[in-house]
């Protein structure tokens, strides 16, 4: 990565089903986005506060609505557009039935910017990996850290995404994480979107939900 791109990597869960939500920014000039911000307004915005950041921009790896609980307040806040790759666009349409099965107070739908594979972020790629959704996205950068991949409910330690919602094909997300996320450097950091840490190379071993 060419001086003056080093990028910070802080992750933390937020919200009623513990959603990793992510800030990224660039060390020079503070330059950042917020993965996946899925609740806890208050927190993120502190969070960012204390680390000095500059917010550019919202990423969803989906739109389910543990991964964009906080987004149209933070939006709102920060002066800034939501990224949403449109495949998912039916889902942010129906945010009320999503909180409504889980028995939590609805949430208003945030205007979203259309996302697409390829599409860059301070040099963050974006994947796009249908399968638990139809418009599902993975972050792939370069940071302090090293290797990192944000795979959101795209795969899991030890496991993947559910299919059995709307719009998941078991198909399409074993194609997305073999062709996608499985050619990542086995050493490349999974932050996934709920649970624990795991890299490319622990889940081509050792999960059995996908077998090249």
């Amino acid at each position: 990565m060419r001086r003056g791109q080093v990028l910070n990597l802080k992750t933390f869960k937020v919200g009623d089903l513990q959603c990793n939500c992510s800030l990224v920014w660039n060390e020079v000039t503070h330059q950042g986005f917020i993965v996946d911000p899925g609740g806890e307004s208050n927190r993120i915005k502190e969070e960012v506060g204390i680390l000095k950041i500059q917010i550019m921009a919202l990423l969803h790896t989906h739109a389910h609505f543990d991964h964009v609980g906080a987004t149209k307040e933070l939006q709102e806040y920060y002066d800034c557009p939501a990224y949403l790759h449109p495949d998912d666009d039916f889902l942010i349409e129906n945010l009320d039935r999503q909180t409504a099965f889980f028995g939590l107070p609805s949430i208003e739908a945030p205007a979203m910017t259309q996302l697409e594979d390829s599409d860059k972020f301070l040099g963050v790629d974006t994947l796009h990996t249908p399968g638990h959704t139809p418009g599902s996205c993975c972050f792939l950068g370069d940071f302090h850290q090293g290797k990192v991949l944000l795979s959101g409910d795209t795969l899991f330690h030890r496991s993947v995404g559910r299919t059995d919602t709307p719009g998941g094909s078991k198909e399409q997300i074993k194609e997305s994480i073999l062709k996608k996320i499985y050619p990542c450097h086995p050493e490349t950091l999974v932050i996934p979107g709920h649970g624990k840490f795991t890299t490319i190379g622990e889940e081509k071993e050792y999960n059995l939900f996908v077998r090249q």
